[in-house]
């Protein structure tokens, strides 16, 4: 497998690209993509402009986290994902809640297709709980009588078992699941915003510092940066609050 581990701390940065134009990637990508590690493409964009947006990334020197959150049936997320190997995608998750035989298939079509065509093993990774949810939701909606870091905690488990590189979880378990799982075992946390920006509509927030010390090897940030009045000066500012955080984690 590539190495996945972040190298510097612009690396861990995974900006979410929460646009809708062609025009508005290839701005983005060519002015933020030395301050950044990977953009994300979600459904909005991917929806709006198709696999031309991966494609301007990729040639605009850019990688790309495709966050599709793929959940289905094993055979069909198997070819979905294929499909996103076929197109040069770094990243790419799927739903840990799809079921352990759902990720399992996924991951071994993947890495038999990627030997095969001489590409590199696929980096998979396993969404656990949505940042936008709380106990509340999770209890009296979902029905789900547990804590709800017990019930990431046991998603993790599931998509370490059945083969994936790593999973989205909130910074507040990413210590447990490295203690739990391994370091090499990747964790990308959601819903990052700087103490300087606005909160907007996710519930479970945390700033990149606590992010970056509680174990996480990328965050994934949006709106803090693409709505700046200055992207870069934004970027700079998170990649010099993840140095300082890295710092303190050695001492």
């Amino acid at each position: 497998m590539e190495n996945i581990k972040p190298t510097e701390a612009k690396d861990r940065i995974i900006l979410a690209l929460d646009v809708d134009s062609i025009e508005e990637v290839i701005r983005y990508v060519e002015l933020l993509k030395d301050y950044v590690g990977f953009f994300k493409v979600g459904l909005p964009l991917f929806i709006s402009c198709g696999f031309e947006a991966i494609d301007v990334i990729k040639k605009h020197g850019g990688k790309v986290y495709f966050d599709g959150k793929f959940q289905d049936i094993p055979n069909t997320i198997a070819q979905a994902s294929i499909n996103l190997l076929k197109q040069g995608v770094d990243f790419f998750s799927i739903s840990s809640t799809g079921g352990s035989k759902m990720l399992t298939n996924t991951v071994e079509t993947c890495k038999n297709y990627a030997r095969k065509n001489g590409l590199n093993e696929p980096v998979i990774l396993a969404t656990t709980l949505l940042s936008s949810f709380g106990q509340k939701t999770l209890t009296e909606e979902l029905g789900v009588d547990m804590n709800i870091s017990n019930y990431v905690l046991k998603l993790s488990k599931i998509a370490k078992e059945s083969g994936v590189s790593g999973v989205i979880a909130p910074d507040t378990d990413a210590m447990k699941i490295k203690k739990e799982f391994g370091d090499d075992f990747i964790v990308v946390c959601p819903a990052v915003r700087p103490t300087w920006a606005i909160v907007n509509d996710q519930i479970r927030i945390v700033s990149p510092s606590e992010a970056i010390k509680s174990g996480a090897d990328y965050i994934i940030i949006g709106r803090p940066i693409t709505h700046a009045q200055d992207p870069i000066v934004a970027a700079k500012l998170i990649i010099a609050e993840i140095d300082d955080a890295l710092k303190d984690k050695e001492v």
